[in-house]
């Protein structure tokens, strides 16, 4: 590996921002899309990680002429080091995961659209920075031509698939994936940001939102008065009089049209950056023709080089929830031959033997963090550290440059000791991000991490107040005053180290199910699979082929007998579950068959539980045999179905029971589908005319192709308008079809030998499976993750994962991806020896419970439950999440928030109304 030279010591450097500050050249910011500048030496951005400045040595005036060398005068820590030179690093590893991510298409290579001409033509990248906090107008949202004078637009249109979907000007052929939702985004936040009635605009082709919930906030977009616009754009003319800038486009019925906007944001989609490309051909792993990772969709993030996997952009185009699914996807698939050298580099951190500080009246250490100009610069530090001192318990007090530096971490542990300082308060920036690392400071001194508390006198004082140093000192004072008061009343808290079950539970033995389960077999972890059906495959065992043409049954077949023949699977076909108890590390989970049941010990369980295919009640289905479902239709063409043979005329229908009022979601599978099955029946019989009538054609990502591959082999494409869909009566042994033809403007009929609908997938999703493991379900009827994008496969419950199409339709390489990623979260679980819990959760007093159950009502994690034997309410510490719901809506104060208990709250009102 080559390390390029940073020409900053990391280990010195506290990003105090001095260097940066007095640096006197600057340059374009990257980061910001070249809208403002930064410095030679700089931080990307304020959440970079790690937090540490670097030289620019194309810029840095040292590194280029010899003189300025000014950020080492200025940096407090000697951390400037402008000898550093490249290295080259061996590391021996096991497995490679390549996620080099993509680049945004540059608009600049097309001539139509103005772009670096008019200023007010720019991308959504660059739009997306414009609308940031931390962005270069400081999310104020002004037209780039005035921001200076600080011109807000009041119009402003979005141009999508500007480097996507494109084989004439660009060569990118596939559909990006994301545009057409981050549009959206952008549009909704840049109505919320302007002061007036913001006019927008988004001209699109087809509308791409089939992610979960996406098509919710599209409709929901549509109702707050944006504009969208079924059209392509021709170009963009650039301004004569002024900076308006007029779009020419033609609309669906062929008309040509004019408008005039202020800022026009060209939807850019991604590409592969050409250092990707050359880094995956020095690897040896192949690329298709559009330079992603070429992959298999049962293998979704291996590469064709074995040893080496891939996830995120560089696999093809998606959106950040997929991503993080396929990163964990990578970590399970990249570790599996890795399993049997797990823990044999680890190292084991010694702590000191805890302080027993029962029965010590408190002695308080302040340390007040300046925090080079963060803090320091507002608020007058030293005036802070007095007044801590006349703080009552308090004992010592300390006034540092940088409280989170890890010297200074080092001074605070032999300030402890030496003090013999028993509670710990640190005035600095918000706990989120620095309360771990001073607990941990307090462990490694052989104090109770619990025993320490925060005053957050930058977030809440000194970015609040920057302009008001008085009252940014009086605020810091009065923050200081109540963390001590609380940190007086502060007790040691205890965690309980419990054993952890290996075994993993797997429910559903579909597709997503049985790939969890071989995953972590291979892990080496015992899994047990339980399916309510007799057979195992699930829906798979209806399809085909993928939408890349790979054959479900064979695949599946195979991954069946891995699974079958491996001694660590524990299949349970024809058996549900009936009754689950305990958390994560020690479930207790009772299945029942029907020759009895049994009870599993097991650590985790993902849940899998698939989906089905709506049964429509619309277009004859059922009532005429010309109609048929999409998986119908599968079963039709691997059987050689002689009504295929003879027909002349088919017709599909898209969106039959989904993106309407009772199933406001895209299916996300049946364009894909409906075109896989047009091709085969092309294929077959080309002759045939196969109509596709359809509101928007959702080939998102790579599957563009199949698109372009159908209207190229002759199949016909219809747009509808869900407010006048299409009409089906019979015609004998056919049916009529008919429909408006936006081009034609009026009504078209094809009398079809057969029409293939494709069908909702709902959700098959067993409400009391999610009530045993007391997991969420949406108003659609999926499982609810944790959190869409961060934790797409975790539920909040710990040590319960959810995989495949119980969370939301999804096609195989999808499913896959998710159940690899379950896997991986499950494993992280699995290997360890014990687990912690307690900490900051609720007890309940049973003195002052009354029993009436309203702590239950409100605790969100179901961690409370009446005790049969004293009637009163207790709290699972291995469930509770400390949120504190509990201790609010108790009239009998009788839960009490383990850190956060009244007698401490109330401490610091009272410091807090004394001031």
């Amino acid at each position: 590996m080559r390390q390029h030279p940073r020409y900053v010591d990391m280990d010195k450097c506290i990003a105090c921002g001095q260097c940066a500050a007095k640096c006197p050249k600057k340059v374009d910011d990257e980061y910001n899309a070249g809208l403002n500048k930064r410095k030679a030496i700089y931080v990307p951005y304020s959440q970079a990680v790690p937090l540490k400045y670097a030289i620019d040595p194309r810029y840095c005036i040292y590194l280029q002429k010899g003189r300025c060398g000014v950020c080492a005068k200025v940096c407090p820590s000697g951390a400037i080091n402008f000898e550093d030179t490249e290295k080259m690093r061996t590391i021996e590893v096991g497995s490679v995961i390549l996620a080099p991510g993509f680049r945004s298409f540059d608009p600049g290579r097309l001539d139509t659209y103005s772009y670096g001409q008019a200023p007010n033509v720019i991308t959504a990248v660059e739009f997306e920075r414009i609308l940031s906090a931390t962005g270069p107008f400081g999310g104020h949202l002004v037209k780039p031509s005035a921001a200076k004078a600080g011109t807000a637009p009041k119009k402003i249109a979005w141009i999508q698939c500007v480097g996507s979907r494109d084989i004439n000007r660009c060569d990118h052929g596939y559909c990006s994936s994301v545009c057409c939702m981050y549009a959206v985004k952008q549009a909704v936040m840049a109505r919320d940001h302007s002061s007036g009635d913001l006019e927008c605009a988004i001209f699109y082709m087809d509308m791409r939102t089939q992610g979960k919930d996406f098509d919710r906030y599209l409709e929901n977009a549509k109702k707050s008065g944006i504009r969208f616009e079924r059209a392509r754009v021709h170009s963009v003319a650039p301004p004569q009089h002024g900076d308006d800038l007029t779009l020419r486009y033609a609309r669906q019925n062929g008309d040509i049209a004019e408008e005039t906007f202020d800022i026009v944001v060209l939807s850019t989609g991604l590409e592969i950056a050409p250092e990707s490309v050359a880094l995956a051909e020095k690897l040896g792993v192949p690329l298709n023709s559009d330079h992603f990772a070429a992959t298999d969709s049962f293998a979704p993030v291996a590469t064709g080089k074995p040893g080496i996997f891939a996830c995120g952009a560089f696999t093809g185009p998606k959106d950040i929830p997929h991503s993080v699914m396929e990163a964990s996807a990578a970590a399970a698939a990249a570790t599996e031959s890795l399993s049997v050298a797990r823990h044999s580099q680890t190292h084991t951190l010694v702590l000191p033997k805890e302080t027993d500080v029962s029965g010590q009246a408190p002695r308080i250490g302040v340390f007040v963090c300046n925090c080079g100009i963060n803090i320091g610069g507002v608020v007058r530090v030293p005036e802070v550290a007095e007044y801590a001192r006349t703080l009552p318990n308090v004992t010592y007090v300390e006034e540092n440059l940088f409280t989170c530096s890890q010297d200074t971490q080092d001074k605070m542990a032999e300030v402890i000791a030496r003090e013999k300082l028993n509670r710990v308060v640190v005035a600095a920036c918000t706990p989120r991000t620095h309360e771990p690392l001073f607990q941990a400071t307090l462990a490694s001194a052989g104090l109770n991490r619990y025993l320490f508390e925060m005053a957050n006198i930058r977030n809440q004082d000194s970015w609040v107040h920057a302009n008001d140093p008085d009252a940014a000192t009086r605020k810091a004072k009065d923050l200081v005053a109540m963390a001590v008061a609380k940190a007086a009343l502060l007790t040691p808290l205890t965690q309980t180290e419990l054993p952890m079950s290996r075994n993993a539970l797997v429910v559903g033995g579909g597709i997503a199910g049985l790939t969890a389960a071989r995953a972590l077999a291979r892990q080496g972890f015992p899994v047990h699979l339980v399916e309510k059906s007799d057979v195992l495959g699930g829906h798979g065992r209806r399809l085909r082929a993928t939408w890349r043409g790979e054959p479900v049954g064979e695949r599946l077949a195979g991954l069946i007998a891995d699974l079958e023949a491996d001694p660590l699977v524990h299949i349970h076909t024809n058996t549900a579950v009936t009754e689950v108890d305990g958390f994560v590390g020690n479930f207790k989970t009772r299945i029942s068959t029907g020759g009895g049941s049994e009870t599993i010990d097991h650590g985790v369980a993902i849940l899998a539980t698939g989906a089905k295919e709506y049964k429509p009640k619309e277009y004859l289905y059922g009532q005429h045999p010309a109609v048929v479902t999409q998986t119908e239709l599968d079963d039709l063409i691997g059987a050689g179905d002689e009504r295929l043979a003879g027909a002349t005329d088919v017709v599909f229908i898209q969106c039959v029971g989904s993106r309407n009022a009772e199933r406001p979601y895209c299916s996300k599978v049946c364009c894909t589908h409906a075109l896989r099955n047009a091709l085969a029946i092309k294929a077959a019989s080309p002759e045939t005319n196969i109509y596709v009538i359809y509101r928007d054609m959702r080939t998102y990502g790579l599957r563009e192709e199949i698109f372009r591959e159908a209207r190229a082999q002759g199949v016909m494409f219809f747009q509808y308008d869900p407010e006048a869909p299409p009409a089906v009566e019979a015609e004998g042994d056919r049916v009529r079809v008919t429909f408006h033809d936006h081009i034609l403007n009026r009504p078209v009929a094809v009398d079809a030998d057969l029409l293939a609908l494709a069908a909702a997938v709902v959700s098959d999703a067993e409400n009391g499976l999610a009530q045993f493991f007391k997991v969420p379900v949406d108003g659609d009827g999926w499982l609810l993750e944790a959190h869409q994008k961060l934790r797409p496969v975790d539920f909040a419950t710990d040590g319960v994962f959810l995989c495949g199409l119980a969370h939301y339709p999804k096609p195989i390489d999808e499913s896959v991806s998710q159940a690899l990623a379950a896997a991986a979260r499950a494993a992280t679980f699995l290997a360890r020896d014990t687990i912690l819990v307690g900490g900051v959760v609720s007890w309940i007093d049973p003195a002052l419970c009354t029993g009436c159950g309203g702590c239950i009502q409100v605790c969100p994690y179901n961690a409370i439950a009446m005790s049969e034997i004293t009637g009163m309410a207790e709290v699972n510490p291995a469930l509770c999440k400390g949120c504190g719901a509990c201790a609010a809506a108790c009239p009998s104060e009788a839960p009490i928030l383990m850190g956060f208990n009244n007698r401490q709250l109330y401490a610091q009102i009272h410091s807090a109304l004394a001031a």
